[in-house]
Order: C-alpha cells, then structure tokens, then sequence
C-alpha cells in the first residue's frame, strides 16, 4: 500500500471503507476499498466473490478492478478505477425528473452491463442506485460484487440480498432457487425511481415490502404467478388483495415504451421478465439502435446526388410490442444483433449510447486491465 495515499474516507459499509487514493507514482486517482476481516492465505483471498466474479469481467459498464493488495497485517485491499459520483447522489439532490432521453442512456449501459455478466455465468443481487457509480461524462458503472453469485452454482441461496425496495418478491418469500431474474426486477424498481425521483416499492420492513408491490402490481394470482402462491403458502403468508395501480400515474413523465418495460421487468413471475439481453431490444431502446440502409454507388453518381441519399436514410421503424422471449418479436439483424446508428441530433448535456456500450460521438478508450495479485 505504500504506492498509495490515502486522501478521503468517500465509503463505509458493513464489509469495510472505500477511499479516494492518489497513485503516488503516476497521479492517477483511484478508490480503495479496506475489508474489515483479515485474510491469513491467498487461497481466502482469491476465493472471494467479489474478486472472482470481478477478474473474469472487462467490460465498458462494469467498475474495474485493478489489483488487490494484501498487507503484512493481514489487512486486504481492493484497487478499483475511481468514479466521481452514484445514481442516489444524483437524485437526491434533484428537484424535477430526470429526461427520459438521460434515463435511457443510463438503462441501456446498466442493461449492456448486465447482459455481459450474466452471459459469463454471473448475477449482481444487490443492484441499486448506490452501487450504480459514475464517471463526470456520465458513463455508468455496475459496481459493489460482494454478494454477486455464480449462476450455475449450487442453492440453497441465502435468503438477505438487495436492498429491500429493490429486492424481487421471490427473495422475499424466501426462495433459495432465485436467478439473474432478481436483478431484472432491481432495475424494474430503479428505472421507475429515476424517472419519478421516487421508490416504486418503499417497504420499511419485508411485509411492508409485499404489501407496497401487491398495491401497485396487484395481488398474484394462479394464472401470473403460481409459484409464488406455492412460496406464500411454505411460508404461512397470505397476499394482501389488490388489483394495482396504472404505473402511468405513478411516473406521468413516462412515455408508453418506459411503462411497458417496468412492467415487464417489475412481473411477478421471474421466467416473465426478460433478460438483460432481451431487455435492450424493448421499443424503449429503439432510438439506440440503427440498421443503415446499403448505398447503390454507381459512376454517374454526383457528389451532390450521394449527399441527398444521405439525407433521406430513415431510422427503422418502432416495433409493434415486445416479448421477452429470444425468439419473438425481433426487430434486428440475425447473428450480430443491431448496429450502432450514428448519433442523431440531441439536446445539449444528453449523450447518445450505442451498441458497443460507448457513448458518441466521442469517448475515450478503455484500457484494458488484467486483475494483478500484489503481495507485499
């Protein structure tokens, strides 16, 4: 640790504190993270979820993490890219809601995030706008994997995940057989706060919890959830009765795209949702995706002629409503999905995301860096 200074305690959690630290070499500014246990062998050290889920990770919108540093005391440290601010620091100073057009380009990168983690066998458990950190260009990244767990590992899972206004009704009833689905409701949750400045489900307590998405999803029946009857039943609990809420009046600044994908995310029944995947070619994201249509090149072709045919390019068409199923519904190309169109016109201080995960028209590369153990 001797190649760090230590600057400003910015963290404190039940695991350890983050701090902002300075490379003292090369000047580079990075976030530390102190674990309050000790770790006496490597072996502890490696084995850790967090660190690996996080070495087998290099993506855009996933937080890197640099090195972990273990000390003669015993003492670890995570080494993670620093990020200027998180989601909650956001809204919590916001007096009005955030532009649908910003909320998109949050969702979508949190969605490419998400996509690539659970593709490489990987769920979160613990999304919430606190652990969605960001950069001053507004890049976002999933950060905090000290509770992510394999998907292919074996349950029973532990029941205590997620912060209670974005845990999925599954973890609440005490499920041990819960997917990367419960990250999906998470972001259900997340994506509606971000465009009404408040919690979807604001439970004070895990019955409260319940009763708070009965009220506004509507009580499960046989038909929407009967797994979830089977889970109420193991338990002894009984659903409070409500037919729901119109989510269109608890976020008036949502278009009819945003209301159909929380609801889709926010299903009580996890194999309704879609997947991160699935969930990036909802009619919501239309606007980041862009088949370009071939150009006929031909010789007598004019400059000026070429410039017209430039100019009359249209974007594709909305979709007709979305399925969460891979195969139905799909308004992209077969193999490679669709491409990044380029960036249209937009509002000053909204940036545009395409299908790389990139923000346009600029924005800079990543370095690509392999986790390193350091011993010292």
């Amino acid at each position: 640790m001797e190649r760090y200074e230590l600057i400003k305690e910015v963290g404190n959690g039940t695991f350890g504190t983050v701090w902002r630290a300075i490379n003292k070499k090369t000047g580079e500014v990075v976030a530390i993270k102190k674990l309050k246990k000790r770790y006496y062998s490597w072996e502890e050290c490696e084995n850790l979820r967090e660190v690996k889920s996080l070495r087998r990770m290099n993506h855009p919108n996933i937080v890197k993490l640099k090195e972990v540093i273990r000390e003669n005391d015993h003492m670890l440290y995570f080494v993670f890219e620093y990020m200027e601010f998180n989601l909650y620091q956001l809204m919590k100073d916001k007096e009005k809601p955030f532009p649908e057009a910003q909320v998109r380009n949050w969702c979508f990168q949190v969605f490419k995030g998400l996509a690539y983690m659970h593709q490489r066998g990987y769920f979160h458990r613990d999304l919430k706008p606190e652990n969605l950190l960001l950069t001053k260009e507004f890049q976002i990244k999933i950060a905090d994997f000290g509770l992510a767990r394999e998907i292919n590992s074996q349950p029973p899972y532990t029941e205590y995940v997620s912060t209670r206004w974005y845990r999925a009704p599954e973890v609440l009833l005490h499920s041990c057989l819960y997917s990367s689905k419960v990250d999906m409701w998470a972001m259900g949750a997340i994506m509606a706060e971000l465009l009404s400045l408040r919690p979807l489900f604001p439970g004070v307590s895990e019955a409260d919890e319940m009763y708070k998405i009965c009220r506004v999803v509507g009580t499960p029946t046989e038909d929407s959830w009967a797994d979830g009857l089977c889970l109420a039943r193991d338990i002894n609990y009984r659903f409070p009765q409500f037919t729901g809420v119109r989510l269109s009046s608890l976020i008036p600044s949502a278009s009819d795209d945003a209301i159909s994908l929380i609801r889709s995310l926010c299903s009580w029944d996890p194999c309704k949702r879609p997947t991160a995947a699935e969930a990036l070619h909802h009619p919501f994201f239309q606007s980041c995706y862009y088949v370009p249509p071939p150009l006929r090149c031909q010789k007598s072709t004019t400059a000026g002629a070429a410039r017209g045919a430039l100019e009359q390019q249209k974007y594709s068409p909305p979709r007709k409503g979305f399925s969460p199923s891979p195969n139905k519904g799909r308004n992209v190309a077969r193999g490679s999905g669709c491409q990044p169109r380029y960036p249209p016109p937009m509002k000053a201080g909204v940036q545009w995301i395409g299908e790389s995960g990139n923000l346009y028209p600029s924005w800079p590369v990543q370095e690509i860096i392999n986790l390193s153990i350091v011993n010292n």
